[in-house]
């Protein structure tokens, strides 16, 4: 199984820990990886795709530690994901060096509306020699809004928006805005934008195995009824 970047954020983050982290379901016993309950492990399942666009997740502080983070399907699929926590004082220098890196072209994934303007991608326009690194504030709506507001090092990319046509299927949080996606849901549109279009649909089908087995989980039942798992294998042998 590939390590990816968002296992080792999740690894450091639990390093530095003065407390341990008492979300909902603390007591489950769960794959480190995934973070199901370990008899639902969807590890050995992961798909392979190739992608020539590239994610950074900046992830409020204690959203790396959250078992319904979709966050990290993303970096399931997509090899070259970044992961970093986000502060509002003191941002991470090897994000920094990230964004300055000119082999990448930088957007910002946001609603439209929040934004100049002056800022908002209609499209994803590639410069030739670079590919698409979209950039996802991952945490709650709240906290998504305060890091978009709070982090001056990002203002100068422009904001790539979607409007979804349908409600979010992530019903493992409640969702502040009826439109509301999962970071996953949202990335697999871009991706879809971006013109990748068979990658959004694995990215989707992903989303939908990580949700039905998670939602298994949290309903105390041994085990899904695999619709989910199966509509992915069908859809990567066809």
């Amino acid at each position: 199984m590939r390590i990816h970047a968002v296992h080792n954020l999740y690894q450091e983050r639990l390093a530095r820990s003065t407390r341990p982290f008492r979300a909902r379901g603390c007591k489950v016993e769960r794959c480190g990886y995934c973070m199901l309950r370990e008899h639902l492990c969807i590890c050995s399942e992961k798909p392979v795709i190739n992608s020539s666009a590239a994610f950074l997740l900046v992830m409020y502080d204690d959203e790396i530690l959250k078992p319904s983070n979709t966050g990290r399907l993303i970096a399931d699929l997509f090899e070259d994901t970044f992961a970093y926590i986000w502060s509002r004082t003191e941002p991470n220098p090897a994000m920094l060096a990230l964004l300055e890196d000119p082999q990448w072209q930088p957007y910002v994934v946001f609603p439209a509306e929040y934004a100049e303007p002056e800022r908002v991608a209609e499209n994803v326009a590639v410069d030739t020699g670079k590919r698409p690194l979209f950039i996802m504030l991952d945490g709650s709506w709240a906290e998504a809004k305060k890091m978009f507001r709070k982090s001056p090092y990002l203002n100068r990319f422009p904001v790539l928006s979607i409007n979804p046509e349908k409600p979010s299927r992530y019903k493992v949080r409640e969702a502040s805005k009826e439109n509301q996606l999962g970071t996953a849901e949202v990335a697999a549109r871009i991706i879809d934008l971006y013109g990748e279009q068979r990658n959004a649909d694995v990215l989707d089908l992903w989303f939908d195995v990580f949700r039905e087995n998670y939602m298994t989980g949290k309903m105390n039942r041994m085990l899904p009824d695999e619709s989910a798992m199966k509509q992915l294998k069908q859809y990567l042998a066809a």
